[in-house]
């Protein structure tokens, strides 16, 4: 079954169908939703854009897909501003929302037939529903459906179109584990046959499997980006075993010798971090072997996606919550000043 983009696309063709540059989205009550932002998507690239709530992923998606104007900066959609030359752009892109709304009356035919009516070049229905696996379910009133049941539905309207660049907002939400494992076999299936794929997950598993590069957002900013193993790279890998019996941690050969950056102890098992993981390890062992001593439960492993989210968040939150403090600082010694000068005078 044909599930890639518009004919002649080729997966390889990595010119950049998304350019943002200094993105910036201001909402009425003056909250900058989106700070200065700025990345590239190349055609037939998989981009995972992660972040907690309220970091401004899907500011950054509506702007992306023309449904605002942004505040300040350039988006660029295959070559439009998405939001001045929409009739441009939007043939050309699917849009999977974080929550549909359907007619809860309708059939899922009769909604997916609807949708094709408003769709140039739509699919036909039978083959969108079977694409998402809803081949079975077309005469079902949607009110009917289950929530990742509707996720499919969701996902089979932004297929009709048979689209370029593919917005996905949050696409498994909802659905159980084979619901998900479908839906990114899918997904695979689109980015490998040419179509860009831009989402947003908190399933930070699924984006260390599937991304080609990915952002992460804190506060409207980018914290990091890159592929998935570049941004893991940036972030302490982890050696823990369990003291031989008999040793201490200060038995241990110096451990700054061995590249490690910090470390833990609890119930005599041993957490070493560093950024030179072979150097690491390779002193350790040889330390056990010149010991003749085994170290038992021994883990050694990168750092996984999650920790590196987790750890880039924190420093960025501690980061903001520093130059807020400081701004603070500077503003109540310049009112102070300020103060005396007019007292003075």
């Amino acid at each position: 079954m044909k599930t890639s983009g518009h004919d002649g696309v080729s997966p390889h063709d990595h010119e950049n169908v998304i350019e943002v540059t200094d993105l910036r989205r201001v909402y009425g009550g003056g909250f900058e939703a989106v700070r200065g932002i700025s990345f590239s998507v190349g055609r037939g690239e998989l981009f995972a854009l992660l972040g907690t709530n309220g970091a401004g992923k899907t500011s950054t998606v509506e702007l992306l897909e023309g449904l605002a104007p942004p505040s300040g900066g350039r988006v660029r959609v295959l070559g439009h501003d998405p939001y001045q030359e929409r009739a441009a752009v939007r043939p050309r892109i699917g849009v999977m929302l974080q929550e549909g709304g359907f007619p809860s009356e309708l059939t899922v035919a009769e909604t997916v037939r609807m949708w094709a009516g408003c769709t140039s070049g739509a699919r036909p229905v039978a083959e969108a529903l079977e694409i998402v696996g809803l081949g079975r379910r077309a005469d079902v009133r949607v009110k009917q459906l289950s929530g990742g049941e509707k996720r499919r539905l969701d996902l089979a309207l932004a297929l009709l179109g048979r689209p370029e660049v593919l917005f996905l907002d949050e696409p498994t939400t909802g659905l159980d584990a084979e619901g998900r494992q479908d839906t990114w076999e899918l997904v695979r299936e689109l980015r490998d046959g040419g179509t860009t794929v831009l989402l947003t997950t908190h399933y930070l598993e699924e984006a260390e499997d599937l991304a080609d590069r990915l952002a992460i957002l804190h506060e409207g900013a980018v914290a990091a980006t890159g592929t998935p193993a570049e941004v893991t790279a940036s972030q302490p890998s982890r050696i823990s075993f369990e003291l031989p019996a008999g040793y201490f941690l200060g038995d241990l050969p110096p451990l700054g010798e061995l590249g490690v950056t910090g470390h833990e102890e609890n119930d005599r098992v041993v957490v070493l971090r560093t950024n030179e993981l072979q150097r690491a390890a390779t002193g350790l062992l040889l330390w056990a072997e010149r010991a003749r001593v085994e170290l038992r439960r021994l883990e050694v492993r990168s750092a996984s996606l999650e920790e590196a989210f987790l750890r880039i968040a924190r420093e960025s939150a501690e980061a903001s919550r520093a130059a807020t403090e400081s701004r603070t600082a500077t503003e109540s010694r310049s009112g102070t000043g300020s103060r005396k000068d007019g007292v003075a005078a």
